[in-house]
């Protein structure tokens, strides 16, 4: 019996599915209302890129875990299932995947920057040179 799943491309147009997925300029004015924005980059992508003003950077291995209200190794900022959620990546590819798995906890508000990182830097946004606000 052969199954198909589709792929990684498959599963990424699956993940985006309802998603409202913001350009840099709206994951700006996102956090300036409210929004967490965080950043699943790895050490190396982030010095080389610059941290994100006011994100929070998380590991994508503990991502869920971290973000949702209902588990025991919650940040504090992860007070309820409303909270708009902005994940960010290097390109906007993984990030979609860590959205879709958050909203499938509930975090229906769950989205992502599209384009990712490098999409912020040609929008001419600042980054920092740290500290880093990192979650374990």
């Amino acid at each position: 019996m052969t199954t198909t799943l589709g792929g990684v491309d498959a599963a990424l147009e699956r993940a985006r599915e309802g998603m409202d997925r913001l350009d840099p300029d709206e994951t700006v004015a996102a956090v300036a209302a409210g929004a967490l924005l965080i950043d699943t980059r790895t050490d190396r992508q982030r010095a080389r890129q610059g941290e994100l003003p006011g994100a929070i950077v998380i590991d994508r291995t503990v991502l869920e875990w971290r973000l949702d209200p209902l588990s025991d190794s919650r940040i504090a900022e992860a007070t309820g299932h409303d909270l708009h959620i902005v994940v960010a990546c290097r390109q906007g590819y993984s990030s979609s995947l860590a959205a879709a798995s958050l909203r499938a906890l509930g975090l229906h508000r769950a989205t992502d920057l599209a384009g990712g990182v490098e999409a912020w830097l040609a929008a001419g946004l600042p980054t920092t040179q740290g500290p880093a606000d990192v979650r374990e």
